[in-house]
């Protein structure tokens, strides 16, 4: 799922291309894509955007009259400009180009809100902070606000917006923290680790794809990239003390870590091995 450094970089470079361009049409190859009919997509039709921001992990485009399209790419939706690339769910035609969204894979999760106001838009709210505004007392507040696993604490909606299963791996990693620490049982040292590694692996990545992109518009937005250190790297070795990375696996998704600079070598029960292996799941990596 695209997060805040690849979204910040949508962002961006729709603003250098559809900003006071009028929308010319828009088709709509998926009805199930569209979640709202008030108001209709054809009103859109003849106003030029005037404002891109994000709200969570979803790209909102603003037209004249306080009107609002907001696109959610959940897992395997991306978007493209002038370029053929799958079958569009979604193609919108402004005066300078065309934007199309396609989603991989055949289930369709990804989403697209119209609303006539601000404050609709606002019901996509789930309440989380900007990470890169937080100060560190607020960012303590937060975390001591409710007692969750840091994995749950940095991808939960409702505390901070924009990170994901990604680069919440990279944070903690960073941290030197494990994935499952309480959040209620960090000592402020900790807390603060963490709110500095948060905002350094964030600004990074950003600056990173904003690189990548060189002003042209990002097609290669992935999960998975060579340069992480921990996610999807499983059984690879820890850029920081060579030790294999581990994972966590649940429903569809997996946590990443290093056992040895995050967990003092111990290794986190995995839902499925664990129960499997039950006495024989391995407790340290020396036992792997």
């Amino acid at each position: 799922m695209p997060e805040l450094p690849d979204l910040t970089v949508y962002c961006e470079a729709l603003e250098t291309r559809i900003l006071g361009q009028p929308l010319e049409s828009a088709a709509l190859a998926s009805p199930f894509l569209l979640r709202t009919v008030d108001p209709p997509l054809d009103s859109f039709i003849g106003l030029a955007p005037a404002a891109i921001r994000l709200l969570g992990k979803r790209i909102c485009i603003g037209f004249p009259g306080d009107s609002w399209l907001a696109i959610h790419l959940m897992i395997l939706g991306r978007l493209h400009w002038n370029r053929r690339a799958g079958k569009p769910l979604l193609t919108l035609m402004f005066a300078s180009g065309a934007l199309t969204l396609t989603e991989s894979g055949s289930e369709r999760r990804a989403s697209l809100h119209a609303f006539s106001s601000s404050a609709a838009l606002q019901s996509l709210d789930a309440g989380g902070k900007d990470p890169l505004s937080l100060s560190l007392p607020e960012f303590e507040a937060l975390a001591r606000s409710e007692n969750h696993t840091l994995k749950r604490f940095l991808t939960g909606p409702e505390f901070l917006s924009g990170i994901g299963n990604a680069y919440s791996d990279e944070i903690l990693h960073r941290a030197r923290l494990s994935p499952l620490a309480l959040t209620r049982k960090l000592a402020a040292e900790e807390l603060a680790r963490l709110h500095a590694a948060m905002r350094a692996v964030l600004a990074e990545w950003t600056a990173r794809l904003r690189e990548e992109a060189r002003g042209g518009f990002p097609e290669k937005v992935t999960a998975f990239r060579p340069e992480m250190a921990v996610h999807g790297k499983f059984k690879q070795p820890c850029p920081g003390c060579g030790t294999k990375v581990q994972r966590i696996r649940y429903a569809a998704n997996e946590t990443n870590y290093c056992p040895l600079c995050q967990t003092g070598g111990r290794l986190l029960a995995d839902r499925a091995m664990s129960r499997l292996l039950k006495q024989d799941w391995p407790r340290t990596i020396g036992q792997a």
